[in-house]
């Protein structure tokens, strides 16, 4: 029975090879450089990305000094991207950027790497479901934003800078209302300084984010809850100098302190996905409802 099995095992993995390999097309040997380069245009244009990787990838191989060389690595990159091999096109990226610094398109380089990264932060199920991306990994956001800054730092007059900078705006507001999120939590948790000190970082580093005033609530909200009253104060300060219709101040401009941070109300959705789907009206302070109704632009996607 065990040599059966052991028969089994290998001819299904042998099959599976096999299928593998009989997937991949030859590529002729004998094609030249523009045979080559022209294949894998064709491919490309046909949506036939990993197949048009491969011609890119013979091509580069064997004429890595041709003139079709450099376009070859910049396509691929591109059809890394299209097949939604994120992290291969930004290592392709990387690789291109390395070791050609000086090509006149190498800022394209820099902003695939950063669409790339952007992409990748959205996720599958993010592009096509409602969810709230405030409450997903910021890592791959981080990465994205710092990308794009490299890329208008050093090509501030670049074709893709423009898009780049607008990209930016949305990750900048993204990161810093994931640090409001961060900061409710928190207050969930007891943790008032840890809380304050994210609200503070937001009004610190995201100056034109709206997620300024929910910053400063924060701010209050913690210190007070810590007998902090002077930090406490100065923040309520700046919260109703800069925004005295913030609905957490009262007709008074009285700050109405949280007593109960701990009663998040879920949809069943919510529940049922353990927070990946559905509405949750969560703890602590996020106006963006709020301010997108009334048309203000309070929202981490504007």
């Amino acid at each position: 029975c065990t040599d059966s099995m052991r028969k089994f095992t290998v001819i299904l993995l042998l099959s599976i090879v096999l299928a593998a390999c009989a997937g991949k097309d030859e590529i002729d040997p004998n094609l030249t450089e523009a045979e080559l380069y022209e294949k894998a245009s064709v491919n490309m244009e046909k949506g036939r990305y990993d197949t048009s990787v491969e011609y890119y990838q013979a091509l580069e191989a064997r004429y890595p000094f041709g003139s079709y060389s450099d376009q070859a690595q910049l396509d691929i990159i591109y059809a890394y991207y299209m097949g939604s091999e994120h992290e291969a096109a930004g290592a392709a990226a990387d690789r291109f950027i390395r070791l050609h610094p000086q090509h006149p398109q190498v800022d394209y380089a820099y902003y695939i790497r950063g669409l790339s990264s952007f992409t990748e932060s959205q996720g599958i199920l993010e592009r096509f479901m409602p969810t709230d991306m405030t409450r997903r990994d910021p890592g791959a956001a981080r990465k994205s934003f710092a990308e794009f800054s490299d890329l208008i730092t050093r090509f501030p007059n670049s074709q893709y800078a423009p898009d780049a900078r607008k990209r930016m705006i949305y990750l900048r507001n993204l990161l810093a209302r994931y640090e409001i999120h961060a900061a409710n939590y928190l207050f969930k948790r007891g943790a008032w300084l840890a809380a304050a000190n994210r609200g503070r970082y937001v009004v610190e580093n995201f100056q034109e984010s709206p997620a300024v005033p929910d910053g400063l609530a924060v701010m209050v909200q913690g210190y007070h809850s810590l007998g902090l009253y002077d930090l406490s104060d100065q923040a309520l300060l700046v919260l109703k100098a800069n925004y005295p219709t913030y609905p957490y101040l009262d007709k008074d401009g009285n700050f109405e302190y949280q007593q109960d941070m701990e009663n998040e109300k879920r949809s069943w959705l919510n529940i049922a996905t353990a927070g990946l789907l559905g509405y949750s009206e969560p703890i602590g302070f996020d106006t963006r409802a709020v301010y997108a109704k009334e048309g203000k632009g309070y929202a981490a996607s504007e």
